[in-house]
């Protein structure tokens, strides 16, 4: 195998055309199986190899410098960059990041996995460069579906007005991003793909930048002959290359959207290895949201170029028509219109994964909630659950929204809540409401829950007691239950266990009337403590002798951590607030 030869980029270069197109299906190869036992991105890490390899070969890393955008198509780099063992080696699959990651690599500059990035850092670096008197290139490779984030354009407008001197953006465009892409510079691609590049309408030329076009970016020669012609230019320019998304494994070349990113599946049946067909809040979410679609045009459900996420795929997105809008990588716009459709009288709905919340602070605060504007927000993958690449860590979204003026944070703990909130919050016309699905698996109680939300943060005493009153919020409340059974089986004190509902305000009549009966208030919260909701509780009490006592994660990034060790580390199991408590009343 050739492969066993590539240690260092310095390898690529001794290969000839042939060596180097049998290299690409060995690092193809090496990817399919990797991400079959262990999951991982996969159409573009395929569709990428090629001009992976052609940069290497052309440029000398890490002197020449290569910024991914997302970093979802970094592999076959890690591959070349003296990484491979992490792919070809399972012992060794989670010695590596899923994402470009400085630390593992002189070969990586930045810990990259929110989109759009690429250029603007790539022009840090090439900036720096210059008024060092340097003269390496710096190249930022960014795909097509990043192209319609906003800061991708402002990036593109400083490169071609303010930057006169070295700069390279390859362009790989695949004619997808992780859906299929949505917005009106994706049609000036198409014509410029159809041309081969000749097209009078360019929008980079238009940006004031330099242009090339290659037709075929899964040709070796064709990238590398690219790439030659621009190595060391003193000017910006785009290499605009034309790949295959899912390349070398048929059914993601057809079947582009679920093979974006894989959970482990069987190569022989192409099936998913762990299937889960048990009922689950996005499942509930959706056939929530499709009925009340159908039901109320007025209802629009408004996605960032996640539809995944929220169980809406190609049939059902058709199903729902122009109900169902798609901004592409562009959450900031998904608030403002969201904002737009609410104030006058439309019923908007935007779901969105917690981490990439993070990206619409400023719009949040001023287009929606200093307007007041009636939008509905779901948040996903909230908590210590799932996804924990430091990138797409989704702890932090309770202190960003839930300390915005005007905003309605819910958190539900069932299925039952969550859905009577998401009713409240579509059809009522006074605040802005977010709502974070519960983190886990779903929790049914199979009775309807009533309650008036407009009756802001008015909490539900789920248990009286005393002595110790439990505020669990969202996921954490059954964690509450928990604790609170396993108090009164140990001492044979029934405390008093409260459910919040609301994430963004206290229930001040509540929380004075404990103070009756109760010397302890312990708060669970499933997101970071810092400016979070147990913090609202421990400010109310200050000036009083009850204590308070808040358990959540505590501020940090975390890369690939295990959940069950950073609860434990946060003391967020049950036997450990228990032991908490128990060390505390017998003092």
């Amino acid at each position: 195998m050739l492969l066993e030869k590539i240690n260092k980029p310095e390898d690529i270069k001794k290969l000839n055309f042939n060596e180097m197109r049998e290299l690409a299906q060995e690092i193809r190869d090496t990817i399919i199986k990797r991400d079959a036992i262990y999951g991982g991105h996969f159409g573009p890490n395929l569709g990428i190899v090629e001009t992976t390899i052609a940069l290497h070969y052309v440029f000398n890393s890490p002197k020449d410098k290569f910024v991914f955008d997302v970093s979802h198509q970094t592999y076959p780099h890690k591959i070349i960059t003296g990484r491979k063992e992490a792919f070809i080696d399972e012992k060794h699959f989670d010695d590596i990041t899923g994402y470009s990651n400085q630390y593992e690599s002189e070969h990586d500059h930045f810990i990259l996995g929110h989109t759009s990035t690429s250029i603007s850092l790539a022009l840090g670096l090439a900036k720096a460069r210059d008024v060092k008197g340097e003269t390496e290139n710096i190249i930022a490779i960014i795909g097509d579906g990043s192209l319609s984030g906003g800061e991708a354009l402002e990036g593109l407008n400083f490169a071609g007005s303010e930057l006169n001197s070295n700069f390279i953006i390859v362009v790989n465009d695949n004619d997808m991003s992780i859906a299929e892409n949505h917005g009106g510079l994706y049609k000036n691609l198409k014509l410029l793909r159809d041309t081969d590049g000749t097209a009078e309408t360019n929008l980079f030329k238009a940006m004031g930048l330099n242009y090339i076009y290659v037709k075929d970016g899964n040709d070796i020669e064709q990238v590398i002959e690219a790439f030659q012609k621009v190595k060391d230019i003193e000017q910006p320019i785009v290499v605009h290359i034309s790949t295959q998304k899912g390349k070398g494994y048929k059914q993601a070349e057809i079947d582009k959207e679920p093979w974006h990113y894989v959970m482990p599946f069987d190569l022989e049946t192409m099936e998913p290895k762990s299937k889960n067909n048990s009922e689950n809040y996005t499942k509930v979410t959706r056939e929530y949201l499709l009925k009340k679609m159908k039901e109320d045009k007025k209802v629009v459900l408004i996605t960032a170029g996640t539809p995944g996420t929220l169980g809406f795929n190609k049939k059902t997105r058709d199903e729902v028509g122009s109900q169902f809008i798609d901004v592409g990588i562009a959450e900031e716009t998904a608030v403002a219109i969201a904002s737009g459709m609410a104030s006058k009288g439309a019923k908007p709905i935007f779901g969105v994964v917690s981490s990439f919340i993070q990206r619409t602070y400023d719009q949040l605060s001023q287009d929606l909630a200093i307007n007041n504007n009636p939008a509905t927000f779901i948040i996903y993958y909230g908590g210590a659950i799932g996804m924990t690449d430091v990138t797409h860590l989704g702890w932090f979204d309770i202190p960003l929204v839930s300390n915005i003026p005007n905003i309605v944070y819910l958190a539900p703990s069932t299925k039952e809540e969550h859905l009577a909130m998401l009713e409240w919050a579509i059809e009522q016309q006074k605040y802005p409401v977010v709502i974070r699905i519960p983190g886990g698996n779903m929790v049914s109680t199979g009775k309807e829950f009533k309650k008036d939300f407009s009756k802001l943060n008015t909490f539900e005493m789920k248990q009286q007691g005393k002595k110790i009153a439990i505020i669990g919020l969202g996921t954490f409340y059954q964690l509450g239950e928990q604790v609170a059974k396993l108090y009164e089986e140990k001492t044979g004190i029934n405390l008093t266990v409260i459910n919040p509902i609301y994430a963004s305000g206290i229930d001040n009549k509540m929380l004075e009337d404990l103070k009756r009966e109760h010397d302890l208030v312990v708060t669970l919260e499933d997101g970071v403590l810092d400016g979070g909701f147990g913090e609202k509780i421990a400010r109310f009490y200050g000036n009083s002798n009850v204590k308070v006592l808040n358990y959540g994660l505590k501020k940090e990034f975390l890369d690939k951590v295990n959940i069950s060790e950073l609860l434990k580390i946060n003391r967020l199991k049950k036997e450990l607030i228990l032991e908490d408590l128990l060390n505390l009343t017998d003092k």
